[in-house]
């Protein structure tokens, strides 16, 4: 079974994950989806970390480090950044963090990420904007989206059949004006809200 959802919060995520076992669903990968099989329900303890690595060495060796602490490593990969655990030892801590200041610095590495993509994006979007005329004029007038002449001095039928059959055209071209300024406004968004629960995660 596969779950498409977005968490900004790392504690909400764990909640949501441990609430799908408890339902006999188990976690076992994620992609663009969340991917679960079916199981017997089962109260489980899952912990979220954010990191990103440069070796499969160093990657190797923070997998083993937890299993050695008696957490499983169920998903993600050195350069995913988002590494999901599942408490196997009875022994175990309840958390895979020593204090709050390392579980709370998840959120920063977070918001670093998303303030880099938006950052690599936004040269491109202003290029766009400054040396594609026709790109800037449809950004500010979605009007121009739709190529059927005179389509706007048209009325009654004439207008309605001519902008319904228009319209799957024009917003194909609509996503391909709009991607750049939306995904940078969200990756924007997400870093902004990502230190915002660094910061809460703090107090």
């Amino acid at each position: 079974m596969r779950k498409l959802k977005l968490f900004l919060n790392f504690e909400k995520e764990e909640t949501w994950l441990s609430e799908m076992a408890t339902k006999g669903y188990e976690f076992v990968g994620k992609s663009f989806t969340y991917q679960f099989r079916p199981t017997e329900p089962e109260n489980v303890n899952i912990r979220i970390d954010y990191r990103k690595f440069k070796s499969k060495e160093d990657f190797i060796d923070y997998i083993t480090l937890f299993e050695d602490c008696g957490w499983k490593h169920i998903a993600g990969t050195k350069s995913s950044g988002t590494q999901y655990f599942k408490k196997v030892s009875e022994s175990a801590d309840v958390d895979i963090f020593s204090d709050s200041d390392s579980r709370a610095f998840r959120y920063k590495r977070l918001s670093k990420m998303y303030l880099s993509l938006a950052i690599c994006y936004l040269p491109i979007l202003i290029a766009l904007f400054n040396n594609d005329h026709q790109y800037a004029s449809a950004l500010l007038n979605p009007k121009e989206l739709y190529y059927t002449p005179g389509l706007w001095e048209k009325t009654g039928m004439d207008f309605w059949g001519a902008f319904l059959f228009e319209t799957p055209f024009a917003l194909f071209r609509g996503i391909v004006v709009f991607c750049f300024p939306i995904m940078v406004m969200l990756y924007f968004i997400f870093s902004i809200k990502a230190d915002q629960n660094y910061k809460n995660s703090l107090k």
